[in-house]
């Protein structure tokens, strides 16, 4: 499987499980395994460099076991095909989205008009709540 240009995935790092699917199906929902449990072993992948490899432990959050295995699960569809599917394409789109490193923030400062705007409504707000108060004595 093709998820970048630098990044193939072989199809037997790939694990797919049929479970029962919730939702809507009649009668077949309880008679079909439709759901596509999909694991990948990030870990253990030479696909994947230590660098990807951490940005998809971040992206993947729950769906990453503490083995280092990452699970999607795919019921979306009412047919098996599709929901391979889709859970290909979820991961594909997971891993593609750890592949491209996040862009360095570049420091910058506010303008002295910006700074003066702040100011400006802080006294605003400031003043506003002055006036609010009565006396105390109403």
């Amino acid at each position: 499987m093709r998820v970048t240009r630098h990044i193939v995935i072989d199809e037997s790092e790939l694990t797919e499980h049929f479970i029962h699917a919730s939702g809507p199906g009649g009668q077949n929902v309880n008679k079909v395994a439709t759901a596509v449990e999909l694991r990948f072993d990030a870990r253990r992948s030479p696909a994947l460099n230590d660098a990807v490899r951490a940005r998809l432990a971040t992206l993947a959050g729950r769906r990453l076991s503490g083995d280092g295995i990452l699970v999607i699960t795919a019921q979306r569809f009412r047919s098996q095909a599709r929901n391979r599917e889709d859970a290909r394409a979820r991961l594909a789109a997971l891993i593609a989205a750890a592949a491209t490193p996040p862009r360095p923030r570049r420091a910058t400062r506010p303008s002295r008009a910006a700074k003066q705007r702040r100011l400006d409504e802080k006294r605003h707000v400031g003043t506003r709540k002055r006036e609010r108060r009565g006396s105390g004595w109403d």
